[in-house]
């Protein structure tokens, strides 16, 4: 391994953009709080735990079952 290394000809990963796309979300806070509680315990932070979570929902396909009551 070098004792330095140049990387004055680098060039950024052309594919980088593409990996992950930024959004904006509305949560209440709750869950934020829940998360960033989570998050100081497990020492990643919050919006990638919250990622990991909703990709888990998205590769298991878990859908959201609701139902309405009528008053």
């Amino acid at each position: 391994m070098r004792k330095e290394y140049d990387f004055s000809n680098a060039q950024k990963n052309p594919y980088a953009r593409r990996l992950k796309r930024q959004v904006t979300i509305r949560m209440d806070e709750g869950t934020v709080k829940y998360f960033k509680e989570l998050a100081q315990e497990s020492g990643i932070p919050y919006q990638t735990l919250i990622n990991l979570y909703l990709r888990d929902c998205a590769v298991s396909n878990k859908k959201l079952s609701m139902q309405w009551k009528h008053v």
